[in-house]
């Protein structure tokens, strides 16, 4: 127990001073096709859509969409880190299929160009995997246990726990118009210690997340 608290305690320490508790939020990534239209998104006060574009657009108009291979980006402004090419493309699938998956839920899935069709492209450029034994350490310990629960409080990330960065790009299919577009970073709750348990989970948690935050945006 007390070493425990001392972990926690050094934790809060050092994740007050330092950033490499927690995954760089996004930025606008010079590689993006809509790098130019973004802009400072005043209305998110979570921090986790810092950067979009938005047109008026009516989303009921459409039933349709076209759901992109995922890219990894690949510019010197990504976000990943030391995370292994190898997991960067695990990702990259897990989120064309979860994206797919709850997407099919309001639109058909189709592959082919038509009317009322939305055209959507998922970039992955960041994430960071949960830190072995510490990020479950620090969900249980009480020091840690503070510190999260502030964090949970606030929506904001938990320490030592994995997220994801990503952009999304959606298109009008027909005329190749960009309709919306933004960046941005999800994460599990700060106190979700099921997503602690391994290097990935916080990370394909953050994925899901960010698939029903699209779903809700274009229902």
């Amino acid at each position: 127990m007390i070493k425990n608290l001392k972990i926690g305690a050094a934790l809060m320490l050092a994740c007050s001073s330092v950033a490499a508790c927690t995954t760089p939020d996004p930025t606008v990534y010079s590689g993006l096709a809509s790098a130019s239209q973004l802009q400072p998104n005043t209305e998110d006060k979570t921090g986790r859509v810092p950067y979009r574009y938005q047109t008026k657009v009516n989303w009921s108009q459409y039933n349709r969409i076209i759901v992109d291979p995922v890219t990894v980006y690949n510019g010197p402004d990504s976000q990943f880190g030391k995370l292994p090419e190898k997991d960067r493309i695990f990702l990259a699938n897990y989120m064309q299929t979860q994206f797919t998956e709850k997407l099919k839920t309001r639109f058909a899935v189709v592959s082919a160009v038509a009317p009322a069709t939305l055209r959507l492209h998922l970039t992955l450029t960041g994430a960071k995997v949960t830190t072995a034994v510490l990020g479950t350490v620090t969900r249980i310990d009480v020091a840690g246990g503070l510190y999260n629960t502030v964090q949970a409080a606030r929506g904001r990330e938990g320490s030592m726990t994995g997220s994801v960065n990503y952009a999304v790009e959606i298109y009008d299919a027909s005329s190749n118009r960009l309709l919306s577009s933004y960046v941005t970073k999800q994460y599990p709750n700060a106190m979700n210690i099921g997503a602690s348990f391994t290097a990935m989970d916080a990370s394909m948690v953050g994925v899901r997340k960010g698939a029903d935050a699209l779903l809700a945006e274009l229902k």
